[in-house]
């Protein structure tokens, strides 16, 4: 059998990392493709002569040209400008509406059967652009959010209760940024509900931490943005769907009625394999935590309609 084939679309460190993991993970050949030339060239000869040492067997190659990203399995959308210090999400909203637009158009074309998964910023504005250009059927485009919402959460409940993090799982749902919902009733360690061993006014200072966890990592750094983390996340999505895992992770998806809302892309809980998605997972919400929710795709409906996507 022929390798998958998985394009990355922005050379930067997230989507550099990505292929770096994807490499490691033996997961598929990787294409990464840029518009600067020889950044993604250079790159990409890196990791390969890289690849002898890890003793994985794949090949991996830069590019300028949409031509060589052709019949991918999965296309990964990190393009974009990244955020500053003192920019929100918002901040980035048009110029990488602009950016996305003409991206999906070439993938569209060199891979009409791809799965897209959106990495780039504002993650569910980008996702619902994505969506729209691409003319795709909603379980082909993807929004990358949640599973790295959540890996955050996890981290700082892991960190709290001394515990490993493979002990833990967290449940976030809703837009990526400031109003997303951390379900803390939902989020386990070792099968024990954390509500019942984190007190409630920590607990909400670890959730205010996840929903600004971006910010946090953009203030230490002062001249770039997270990477390490969203990248490995964008992996986890390619991997459930290259292994036809059926896994259930959070992303954003686009809603047509679950939980309320229609014709937006929202963090929920989505089955993951070879088929995109494939089950959007319903879950009873509490009267607040469908509020917060509510008012979560209100902020990206928001951002949706200032570039004509709503």
């Amino acid at each position: 059998m022929m390798r998958k084939k998985v394009t990355i679309v922005g050379s930067g460190n997230v989507g550099a990392t990505a292929a770096h993991w994807i490499a490691a993970k033996e997961l598929a050949d990787v294409v990464l493709l840029d518009v600067v030339e020889g950044v993604p060239q250079g790159k990409a000869l890196d990791l390969l002569q890289a690849m002898p040492i890890e003793k994985r067997d794949c090949s991996i190659i830069g590019t300028n040209d949409y031509a060589d990203t052709a019949n991918s399995d999965v296309v990964v959308i990190t393009a974009g400008i990244a955020r500053k210090p003192g920019m929100s999400r918002d901040d980035l909203l048009t110029t990488n509406h602009g950016i996305m637009s003409k991206v999906v158009g070439e993938v569209v074309k060199a891979s009409p059967n791809t799965i897209i998964i959106v990495v780039s910023n504002p993650l569910d504005a980008m996702a619902q652009t994505a969506f729209k250009h691409a003319g795709f059927p909603r379980e082909r485009v993807i929004g990358m959010a949640g599973v790295l919402d959540s890996a955050r959460f996890r981290t700082f409940i892991a960190e709290e209760l001394k515990v490993s993090v493979e002990n833990v799982t967290a449940f976030v749902l809703g837009g990526h940024g400031d109003t997303m919902v951390p379900l803390s009733r939902y989020s386990t360690v070792a099968g024990i509900p954390i509500t019942e061993l984190i007190a409630p006014d920590r607990l909400k200072e670890l959730e205010t931490r996840t929903a600004n966890g971006g910010a946090e990592i953009v203030k230490h750094l002062k001249t770039g943005s997270a990477y390490y983390a969203p990248s490995a996340a964008a992996v986890e999505m390619v991997e459930a769907i290259l292994k036809d895992k059926k896994k259930i992770l959070p992303c954003a998806a686009y809603l047509q009625g679950e939980y309320g809302i229609s014709g937006l892309y929202v963090g929920v809980p989505c089955k993951l394999g070879a088929k995109g998605l494939e089950q959007i997972i319903e879950i009873k919400l509490t009267p607040a935590e469908q509020a917060a929710l509510q008012k979560s795709a209100d902020s990206v409906k928001e951002l949706c309609t200032v570039i004509g996507v709503a």
